[in-house]
């Protein structure tokens, strides 16, 4: 019989590349990693997982259980969500990792909302970017990721995770009030991105979803930005702006009430980013999950971008 430990053991080391870092998802030590899945290999009489240098990698068997192993976990999630429904109804605690735009645009009212409607649900709120919330929900540190497509996130059709698409946010341009661009008929406010190819750029540090989607935007312009500054505050970045130190382009909720202050805000076509809650395949019908996600996507619907 297989062990489901160990095919949890055996998700996370594809997930991470490692098995230190998957000891460190699963809180285990480097060794009891490979004590199970050397064990796990013992159940299925074939290696499955094969040394790379200072990572590792599936071999053909361990790629056929990994996808057998993503679907027992998921019928796991989904016995869990059918027990808890009949036990205790939506009372309990769940954690939600989310970026902070998303924390003020839906989560917070959201929490507000279910207050009245689910009063027996708590909600501990994990500020994290994008791609770090999906790695924390695929390690059972969080319950629900509410999140972004970026460059290295899971495919859609991934058959761990079961996705609830929120609302599409665009970028827009933000100047210093003496740039040249600034100063044109706000008209229709709107700006080209080509025309910035030799302007010095403030944006998040690579890694973050934001500066894919800055990237990607200038790309499809004919041109690579050159970022000066980094900061994952928008804040910052915003301010940096207003001493002249560049341009940037910033989620448009990220600039709803904030100081714009020596700054001209421009429309750009194009960027945009696409924010979607999501929980690991089985768990969506969890009676503690179900009026979060509900919530969340009718207070998307009405989010203004």
């Amino acid at each position: 019989m297989i062990d489901t430990r160990r095919l949890r053991t055996l998700q996370a080391v594809a997930d991470h590349g490692t098995v230190t870092a998957a000891a460190a998802a699963l809180h285990l030590t480097p060794s009891a990693v490979s004590q199970q899945l050397a064990a796990l290999e013992h159940e299925v009489g074939h290696r499955l997982l094969v040394r790379d240098g200072r990572g590792v990698h599936l071999t053909a068997v361990g790629k056929i259980m990994l996808g057998h192993a993503n679907e027992v976990l998921a019928q796991l999630e989904r016995a869990r969500a059918e027990v808890a429904d009949y036990t205790t109804g939506a009372a309990g605690e769940i954690t939600v990792a989310c970026f902070a735009t998303a924390i003020s645009a839906v989560l917070a009212p959201a929490i507000t909302a279910l207050r009245a409607s689910a009063p027996g649900l708590q909600i501990r709120v994990r500020d994290a970017e994008g791609d770090q919330s999906l790695t924390m929900l695929l390690d059972s540190e969080a319950d629900v990721a509410i999140t972004v497509d970026y460059r290295g996130a899971p495919d859609p059709a991934d058959r761990r995770l079961h996705r609830v698409p929120l609302y599409a946010e665009p970028f827009d341009l933000v100047l210093p009030q003496t740039h040249p661009l600034a100063a044109e008929p706000p008209h229709p406010p709107t700006a080209s991105l080509a025309a910035l190819a030799d302007e010095t750029w403030i944006g998040p540090y690579p890694g973050n979803p934001v500066h894919d989607v800055i990237a990607f935007a200038c790309e499809q312009a004919g041109f690579t930005p050159r970022f000066a500054h980094c900061s994952d505050d928008f804040r910052a970045v915003v301010a940096l702006v207003a001493a002249g130190a560049g341009v940037a382009l910033v989620p448009r909720l990220a600039l709803r009430d904030m100081n714009l202050q020596g700054v001209v805000v421009r429309n750009v076509p194009g960027p945009e980013r696409h924010v979607f809650a999501a929980v690991r395949r089985g768990a969506e019908s969890h009676p503690l999950l179900r009026p979060l996600l509900t919530t969340l996507r009718d207070l998307s619907d009405r989010t203004p971008t």
